[in-house]
């Protein structure tokens, strides 16, 4: 790994914005639940974007400096689409259980196997990952058409059938066989 991050500085930019995110929910959790100061608690959370922000100028400015597209490049598009498409999601998950464990919230809701609510949220998280998708394929797409070359190009495009791929594989291991409770509608809503 340390050899990896060495050769390539996109993966450690990958790596840093990774701790970043997880530094920035943790500080900002403390701040609002333990430290009772929620104004900063909200500025840490909010600067959580940040790190997507950093990646996405760190590839952008390595492709346009010419280095080959490599599979870190990719892989940083895909880490931009599910980031910014779960991380609204994982930020809530995390308040909530903090929230119960650290100040007395309630306990999380969690539905129950074969309800409706359960059947809504499987199908809730595939938009998710297709929301994913998508945004990784316009952030690749963008990377092709502003700063790629053509030798980088390949590279990048290879990705965009990946992460699509992804979506599939999850449909087939999510929504695609969980059964539709009699009592649920019958178009599922975001």
């Amino acid at each position: 790994m340390a050899q990896l991050i060495r050769d390539n500085p996109i993966a450690a930019v990958i790596v840093l914005c990774e701790f970043g995110l997880w530094a920035l929910l943790g500080a900002g959790l403390v701040a609002r639940y333990l430290l009772r100061m929620r104004r900063l608690g909200a500025v840490l959370l909010a600067a959580i974007p940040v790190t997507d922000v950093v990646l996405v100028v760190a590839v952008l400015l390595d492709l346009h400096r010419g280095a080959p597209a490599t599979a870190i490049h990719g892989l940083a598009g895909i880490y931009l689409g599910f980031s910014v498409a779960f991380g609204p999601t994982m930020v809530r998950w995390a308040d909530r259980h903090f929230a119960h464990r650290f100040a007395g919230g309630p306990k999380p809701h969690k539905p129950a196997k074969g309800s409706t609510e359960k059947y809504q949220a499987v199908w809730q998280e595939w938009y998710k990952v297709v929301t994913a998708a998508a945004i990784a394929s316009v952030t690749l797409l963008g990377l092709i058409f502003t700063v790629a070359g053509p030798e980088q190009e390949a590279t990048l495009y290879w990705w965009i059938g990946r992460v699509w791929l992804v979506v599939g594989i999850w449909f087939l291991a999510g929504p695609a066989f969980e059964d539709r409770p009699r009592d649920a509608p019958q178009r599922v809503t975001r």
